[in-house]
């Protein structure tokens, strides 16, 4: 039994499948451990649900495009009215209920179009039991986008674990400053980790598709809903295995 992490989806199904058969995961056995932003890119996001929720033993995490689709599953408004790759997340449910006809062909579907009710309810309990963070035995955090390493990790607020950045661009000036060096500093949290795996910051915004690591954080946002590839990880070994790229496998990217 192994346990596997895996990057933003944003919809990208085909990417996702293809982590799955390529690193050989054995889905009645192994973990997989998803970082979350499962909604909002390609308009297969409802195939991606459906895909997680046959993996039995998944520990699923909440991502700041999930969190605004879970807002709208419990109120009915979206704080951004499905913008910022939010059409694909419409598409994909409202194909998915039936509705296609009233999509247009390009552009923007009025988000009034879909309904909370039109969720399935698996699908509407996977999005409000996603986790913010997860810690596994070996102390190894795992979380969508950081945290401020200098507050306990129980005293988070969750804005930071969807959106924070400094951790990873903390990370980063981290690896440079000690580049070199015998002696190297200790890169310190509140609550120390063994290693921590967050998603969020695409590592093609520093021209790689493929994982980074700074300091002890492994980021494996490896541009999934960009033009990049999604990554999947094997927690122990640090090996892992990456989709095409999602501009060759879907025609647009949304985000």
């Amino acid at each position: 039994m192994s346990t596997f992490v895996m990057g933003d989806l944003h919809g990208a199904y085909k990417a996702m499948v293809q982590c799955l058969h390529r690193s050989g995961f054995d889905r009645q056995h192994d973990t997989l451990i998803q970082l979350g932003d499962v909604t909002d890119g390609f308009d297969e996001v409802y195939a991606c649900v459906d895909e997680l929720l046959s993996i039995p033993n998944l520990i699923a995490l909440r991502g700041n495009h999930d969190d605004w689709f879970l807002e709208f599953i419990q109120t009915g408004r979206h704080p951004y009215h499905f913008a910022q790759g939010g059409e694909g997340t419409l598409r994909s449910y409202l194909h998915a209920a039936g509705r296609a006809d009233g999509l247009p062909l390009y552009g923007q579907p009025s988000p009034l179009l879909l309904q909370p009710a039109e969720i399935p309810l698996a699908h509407r309990d996977f999005f409000q039991s996603q986790r913010l963070f997860y810690i596994d035995d070996l102390n190894n955090c795992f979380v969508h986008a950081g945290f401020n390493r200098r507050k306990p990790i129980e005293q988070q607020i969750n804005k930071d674990l969807f959106w924070d950045r400094k951790l990873w661009l903390e990370a980063l000036s981290w690896e440079a400053g000690n580049k070199g060096k015998e002696k190297k500093t200790k890169f310190r949290m509140a609550t120390p980790f063994n290693e921590v795996f967050i998603g969020h910051t695409r590592t093609i915004v520093w021209d790689t598709d493929q994982p980074m690591k700074a300091a002890n954080v492994n980021n494996i946002d490896t541009g999934g809903g960009g033009g990049g590839r999604v990554t999947i990880m094997n927690v122990a070994t640090k090996e892992y295995w990456q989709s095409d790229p999602v501009s060759e496998l879907y025609e647009f990217s949304y985000r």
